[in-house]
């Protein structure tokens, strides 16, 4: 099972402060628990709001909205893909994820992933399989069973 622990954002976060090296020191402790164990597939911070974009559709039409954002508690900061074997396990680990200073009331999300290999066989035509397996296999995700 896949999950994605998701970092919330913060005022200061997308001010653009960076963390101080007690915190890096630690993240950087907590990632390696995670490969070591074997279930980090991705671990990414993000840029500040002002750095990106948003896509708004109205009527079929799209429209480009540059950053920055105004509401930094809906905004994610980061976010660890794990591949574990249950939600509890997902959230043991997210427990263990250290907070930085001032994350008093910031949530972390926990999130299962959907992906293809979720949809049972018989609900999807066949060459639709076959094409997911053969893009899972180039880009050499992992395929539960496999």
């Amino acid at each position: 099972m896949k999950f994605m622990i998701v970092g919330k954002s913060n005022m200061e976060i997308e001010a653009g402060a960076l963390p101080d090296r007690e915190y890096v020191d630690q993240m950087h402790a907590y990632n390696e628990s995670l490969a070591k164990a074997g279930v980090l597939l991705a671990a990414e911070g993000l840029y500040p709001s002002s750095r990106g974009a948003q896509i708004a559709y109205t009527g079929g039409k799209a429209t480009v909205i540059d950053g920055p954002f105004t509401e930094a508690k809906e905004l994610i900061a980061g976010f660890w893909l794990i591949q574990v074997k249950s939600r509890e396990e997902a959230i043991e680990w997210a427990l263990r994820l250290p907070m930085p200073p001032g994350a008093d009331g910031v949530p972390l999300n926990v999130w299962e992933v959907f992906d293809a290999s979720d949809v049972p066989d018989d609900s999807m035509p066949t060459e639709v399989h076959e094409h997911e397996e053969a893009l899972r296999e180039r880009l050499g995700v992992y395929r539960p069973g496999s």
